[in-house]
């Protein structure tokens, strides 16, 4: 966030950008939010692709470590921040739907981000309870992958509460679909996670 500024209008947005400029990004100027977020969720998308690509191959190559491995996880515990998480994701839409019509969308936001914190809370719960277990990114291949991409994915859930932090004191429309962006597609990237990493056989 640190290459952002902000204008005399409190949006948040890269230096010398305006509407001019923006029309020059092409497809992605159409696109809700700064034009900048969207190339770095495009790129984003593709790490975490990367990721669970070589997960799947990892998979057929050593299937019976994966399969061992996955049943010392907890699907319930996983299946619920599935829940918190894309609640999340509907509170800050809705927060961004409000922002259009009056100034309240701040308690969406918040409830939003709050439900994120939870989802690392429960994160933290199931990464405690594979360490009791004597389970860690050394342990195996499955391991190693599963804390990679959960661990990144966790990074990420930190990177956009900043981000909707500090959208939460700079509340223009622009910032909050710029905000909302980058949440969604962590939203889309843990409904992937969890059915390849925690469910697949």
């Amino acid at each position: 966030m640190g290459c952002f500024g902000v204008t005399e209008r409190g949006l948040i947005q890269f230096p010398n950008e305006n509407v001019e400029e923006r029309a020059g990004w092409g497809p992605l100027s159409s696109l809700p939010g700064n034009p900048m977020m969207w190339i770095l969720i495009l790129g984003e998308i593709a790490v975490f692709g990367v990721f669970l690509v070589g997960f799947v191959v990892a998979r057929v190559l050593k299937p019976q470590i994966f399969e061992s491995s996955q049943a010392h996880l907890s699907r319930m515990l996983a299946g619920v921040n599935t829940l918190v998480l894309v609640t999340s994701g509907f509170l800050v839409a809705a927060a961004v739907f409000q922002r259009r019509h009056n100034r309240q969308a701040k308690v969406f936001l918040a409830a939003g981000m709050m439900l994120g914190a939870l989802f690392l809370g429960i994160k933290s719960v199931e990464y405690m309870q594979l360490f009791d277990e004597g389970f860690g990114i050394e342990t195996n291949t499955f391991f190693r992958l599963y804390f990679m991409i959960t661990g990144f994915h966790a990074l990420h859930i930190i990177l956009g509460l900043v981000i909707l932090g500090i959208v939460l004191f700079a509340d223009s429309v622009d910032n909050m679909e710029t905000g909302a962006a980058f949440w969604h597609m962590l939203d889309m990237i843990w409904v992937l996670i969890y059915p390849i990493v925690y469910l697949l056989h």
